[in-house]
């Protein structure tokens, strides 16, 4: 993995510290830039950059401008890294073609889990062909779901549900954050889907549901 290059993009110099560190231990190679104008110059001198993650407040240029200046010729994935919470700069960040949105402050170990996610999704990581937690057991090549070796039969979605669910254990996500990446950001549907989801996808795992826990008032959180 240590070929894999993260460019972190942060004007303090304690946050990008703190983030490499640990993508360092995780074998990433990483690179720094310490403001908008940096992060497009070091992208663009360097083309073997897999994944971004990019402060929104920063001088010379914020992360929205740098984040629609990489769209125009990129789809390099971004995680965009917030102390805001207001849901009309989200929504602008999903607009322009963010990937992943975390809020400062976050655990570094989350941020890592989310950097192999969305590497894994995006292929650039090879991604196993069987996850296994908890005596689940999940291959992505047959499409197929054990239970202690029992087979069980999910639909598409819930497939791809606990696939998620898996590829995220220990995170807690978001309902919105669940239907962006299962059901992609095109979907306009109620979140209320994701509860749909949730309960058949529980009933059919048996006692191993309860591996899918509640976040009341935000999501659902895999936890073995």
């Amino acid at each position: 993995m240590d070929s894999i290059k993260v460019l972190v993009v942060d004007d303090e110099s304690r946050m990008r510290k703190l983030v490499k560190d640990f993508l360092t231990k995780e074998g990433y190679s990483v690179l720094e830039a310490e403001d908008g104008e940096m992060a497009l110059d070091t992208f663009y001198s360097d083309k073997d950059i897999a994944l971004i993650i990019l402060d929104v407040m920063m001088p010379k240029l914020d992360g929205y401008a740098v984040l629609k200046e990489l769209r125009s010729s990129s789809k390099v994935p971004v995680i965009m890294l917030t102390a805001r919470g207001d849901e009309k700069d989200e929504l602008k960040g999903f607009e322009y073609g963010v990937d992943e949105y975390i809020s400062k402050p976050f655990s570094p170990k989350i941020l890592v889990a989310r950097v192999n996610a969305i590497l894994r999704r995006s292929n650039v990581i090879e991604s196993e062909s069987v996850m296994e937690a908890g005596g689940i057991a999940l291959d992505r090549v047959a499409h197929t779901v054990s239970i202690d070796g029992n087979k069980i039969d999910l639909s598409f979605k819930e497939f791809e549900l606990l696939e998620y669910f898996l590829e995220n254990r220990n995170v807690a996500l978001s309902r919105e954050k669940i239907l962006n990446n299962v059901w992609n950001y095109d979907y306009f549907g109620d979140a209320r889907t994701i509860d749909t989801h949730v309960k058949k996808l529980r009933s059919k795992m048996g006692d191993k549901g309860d591996y899918i826990k509640t976040i009341w008032g935000m999501g659902y959180k895999f936890e073995v």
